[in-house]
Order: structure tokens, then C-alpha cells, then sequence
């Protein structure tokens, strides 16, 4: 039995746009998803977020957001918070011992084991937001999931980290490897939202994980070497829409974001840059991309687009 909170506001009961909270558990985790859609039997979305994040990058709380956006499209979306974030608990402390490996081998498996349980082995659309997308792709270098994907899309994701401007030495150099590395040494973790680094906290392992993914030019497991660029290569990838903004300068920068796209060897991903040059209304950067008041009538069409092309 999946444990269900729900939680109708009043701006999504005039659209008959229903949301609710929906738990599992791996260990002493309690892990968080949060479900949107107008009726049950939508094709389903799995959605998740980024590092120093939670699942609030896809909605607000006022039921803006592309879960809303694609609930309202018919759509059975849900999106995750990753343990410790958002919803899901314990919270990220001192005492959070795990890294990424975790998230990988055993919430992953939750998460879409629990999609299957409400929804059915029905072929599913996967979206992430920046580190979220390295972590799904990690994920199928290893594994084959119980419900076919049919399609995905990534906003700003990349593994490693390239280019050079002042952008990149203050929010990478200094921000990520010199400031949070002292962080993480002093609190035993990454404090990320007191110290305004993200929206959410990061586990000592999961930071210490993240940056050598980020900082290697080669995509190796911490643990035992496997290496996620020569899987992919192997693997018939599901068809793929890479969105950078023409403003993300550093996290997602479209060099880097096409780097990624060349790490899976597929040749079903497209490249997307988000900006006033291409057509469309704004120079988007990291954030926005997904949160601006304008992205439903913008690109956001792109996407749905993009996921009715491949639905079958």
C-alpha cells in the first residue's frame, strides 16, 4: 500500500488540476514524490531534480511550474525529492553518511517501483534539471527500467564542467570546490540553503562524489571503476531534448551540455539553446529555464511537442 497526502489548493481545484504527496521507504528513508494530473489513467513523468535542490524546481506552491504545465496536457507527472531534500527525510545532516551511490542503487529503484505500483509497466517520459539528468543516465548505463522510456528531456545538464569565465571562477572555483569544501569539512555536510549555495543541503558523500564527477574528464564510478561512457555507448538510448538557456554561462553551458549529449553515443539527442537569437522570448539562464512566468507559452510548448512526437 503507497501511503497518499493529499493536498488540493484552490488555484488547481478551478482547473480540476489535482496534486498529491506519495511516500515510500528504503531503509530509514522516506522518500517523497509528488504527483500532479487531472486523471489517472495520463501517461506518466518522472521528473527529477538537480544537487543543492529539490523537487520545487517543477512547481510552486501556487501550482505554477512544467509539473502543472503537463498535468494540465494530460499527464500523470511525478516528481521527485531526493532523500533528504524537499519532503523526503531524514533532512541532510551531519549524520547522513550516504552518497550517490545510494540514490542510484537503491532510491531509484523505489521511486520507479512505486510509479509502476499506481500507474503500470505503461511506457514513461523522463525529465531532470541539470545533475538530475547525469543521475538518470547513470542509471540506465547500469540498468534497464521496467517500463519502457519513450522519450526524455534534460534542462541544463552536464557532467563535467569545461569552459572557462569569471562566472566560472566564482561560482565553481571559489563556490563549489573552495567554499563548500570548507563547509562540508567543518559541518560534516553542505549547508546548502543557509550559506545561499541551493535551495537544499548536500551529504559530505554526495559533494565529494559530485565534484569528482565534475571535475574528471573521465566518467567513472567512485567505487568500482565501472565506466558509464563506454555503457551508454553500448545502449539504445531513448530519444533525447537537451534545453540549455542562452544566459547559463557556467552550470549548463551549451559546449558542455553537447559534451554530455557525445559521452552517451546516442544519436537520438538534440541540442536545444533557449534565447532570443533561436526565436524564442527570453535569454533564459540555469534557473529560469525552468521557473520564468513565460516558459509555458515558450518553450515549454517545445517540450510537449517533443513528448507527443515520441509517445508510442
Amino acid at each position: 500500500m503507497h501511503n497518499i497526502k493529499r493536498e488540493n489548493s484552490s488555484s488547481l481545484e478551478k482547473t480540476a488540476l489535482r496534486q498529491e504527496s506519495i511516500y515510500t521507504t528504503v531503509g530509514e528513508q522516506k522518500l517523497h514524490l509528488r504527483r500532479f494530473y487531472h486523471h489517472t489513467n495520463g501517461p506518466a513523468v518522472w521528473m527529477v531534480h538537480g544537487s543543492v535542490e529539490d523537487g520545487h524546481i517543477f512547481y510552486s506552491s501556487s501550482g505554477k511550474g512544467l509539473a502543472p504545465f503537463l498535468a494540465k496536457q494530460g499527464y500523470n507527472v511525478f516528481v521527485v525529492d531526493l532523500r533528504g531534500r524537499g519532503k523526503s527525510t531524514p533532512k541532510v545532516d551531519a549524520t547522513s553518511k550516504w552518497g550517490l551511490s545510494e540514490i542510484l542503487e537503491k532510491d531509484f529503484a523505489a521511486y520507479l517501483s512505486k510509479i509502476i505500483e499506481i500507474k503500470g509497466p505503461q511506457p514513461q517520459h523522463w525529465i531532470a534539471h541539470s545533475w538530475g539528468g547525469v543521475l538518470m543516465l547513470a542509471w540506465l548505463a547500469r540498468h534497464t527500467p521496467a517500463a519502457r522510456v519513450t522519450s526524455m528531456v534534460f534542462f541544463g545538464s552536464k557532467r563535467h564542467i569545461s569552459i572557462f569565465n569569471f562566472k566560472k571562477l566564482l561560482q565553481i572555483d571559489f563556490g563549489w570546490n573552495f567554499l563548500s569544501r570548507l563547509l562540508v569539512k567543518h559541518y560534516g555536510y553542505l549547508p546548502g540553503k543557509r550559506f545561499r549555495i541551493g535551495s537544499e543541503s548536500e551529504s559530505a558523500r554526495s559533494y565529494r562524489e559530485t565534484f569528482r564527477w565534475v571535475a574528471d574528464k573521465e566518467w567513472l564510478d567512485w567505487h568500482d571503476g565501472f565506466n558509464y561512457k563506454k555503457a551508454l555507448k553500448k545502449k539504445g538510448l531513448p530519444p533525447a531534448l537537451y534545453l540549455t538557456g542562452a544566459n547559463d554561462k557556467v552550470l549548463g553551458h551549451y559546449k558542455d551540455v553537447a559534451r554530455l549529449i557525445a559521452e552517451t553515443g546516442s544519436d537520438r539527442a538534440k541540442l536545444q539553446i533557449i534565447g532570443k537569437k533561436e526565436g524564442f522570448l527570453h535569454d533564459y539562464d540555469h534557473i529560469n529555464l525552468l521557473t520564468h512566468p513565460d516558459a509555458t507559452r515558450d518553450h515549454f510548448q517545445l517540450i510537449l511537442r517533443w513528448m507527443q512526437k515520441h509517445k508510442l
